[in-house]
């Protein structure tokens, strides 16, 4: 304190009353967070007992990770702190986020073995936003069924709101499958491989324009009961009581059309599509029924050789 009776205080002062050092009260005040109220004869800043209240709060405000601009909005009546306090929550909400993602891509990393150019590929494609993971989607999506307006709208509508987005906390799992799920959408073969199921669908739907959307899930849930059963009771594919499986499962559609159609929607990259969206939504690996699709396309198979 000075000793000319003012009341006054120097930065030693401040610095023996609070216990943060000269430098670092020097520094918020030549940054204007702590103003002096006053000079010495001798040039030195001085200030008063409100100037301690300032600086307890400058210390409180900067030991939270407010940047010394929103301090200063804050002192100057700018902003108040329950404003400035909410906006560095959703900051650290996102950095926290961020900070999970990061553990979960060097746990992957760690488990894979990864080399530096690897690991380069796994965090930049596990960093992506959510809304380039879905124009990921999106593109891949469109590419699929454009200009295809007979296309069943209700498997576009789910493949769009497959957006793929990784959870605030992703598990090593679940970074993997995305991983391998960006490289498989922009993979030209298995963008034409899908491609091709989608006209196929559109085809069926043109010839037969009456189809309510959705009936080509209902077909796909409908293929794997029938099949399951079958394979439950032991009937192998080229068998003849595979027959009347197929006679219920298709009528008299043209079972070659079907047939074409089955391989290119049922391969395994594409049932590898569906277990890694269940994945990454955190579903865990759904089965893909290969085993049923594979059996109805065997007996087809073997009817059109006979």
């Amino acid at each position: 304190m000075t000793d000319d009776g003012s009341g006054l205080l120097t930065i030693g002062d401040l610095a023996r009353a609070t216990g943060l050092t000269v430098r670092t009260i020097r520094y918020w005040s030549d940054v204007g967070a702590l103003p002096p109220v006053a000079r010495s004869a001798g040039g030195y800043r001085l200030y008063d007992a409100a100037s301690v209240a300032r600086l307890e709060l400058v210390r409180t405000l900067r030991e939270l990770g407010l940047g010394l601009d929103d301090v200063r909005r804050v002192l100057a009546g700018e902003t108040t702190v329950a404003e400035v306090a909410a906006a560095h929550v959703a900051a650290l909400d996102a950095q926290i986020r961020a900070l999970k993602v990061t553990r979960a891509v060097l746990s992957t990393v760690a488990r894979r073995g990864s080399s530096a150019q690897e690991m380069t590929l796994v965090n930049r494609l596990a960093r992506l936003s959510a809304a380039e993971r879905r124009r990921i989607i999106r593109e891949f999506v469109d590419e699929t069924f454009r200009g295809l307006d007979t296309a069943d709208p209700v498997i576009r509508e789910r493949m769009l709101d497959t957006a793929a987005d990784l959870p605030e906390d992703p598990t090593p799992e679940q970074v993997d499958a995305w991983l391998e799920l960006a490289e498989m959408l922009q993979d030209p073969e298995f963008r034409a491989r899908m491609r091709q199921a989608a006209e196929f669908n559109a085809a069926d739907r043109h010839r037969a324009p009456d189809t309510p959307p959705g009936a080509s899930l209902w077909f796909a849930r409908r293929l794997i009961q029938l099949a399951a059963r079958a394979r439950e009771r032991g009937i192998a594919p080229e068998s003849p009581q595979a027959e009347e499986v197929l006679r219920d499962l298709l009528g008299d559609a043209d079972r070659t059309a079907v047939l074409e159609r089955l391989e290119a929607a049922t391969n395994d990259r594409v049932a590898r599509y569906r277990e890694l969206i269940a994945v990454v939504k955190g579903r865990g690996p759904l089965p893909a029924h290969r085993e049923e699709f594979a059996w109805v396309v065997a007996a087809l198979r073997a009817r059109a050789a006979g």
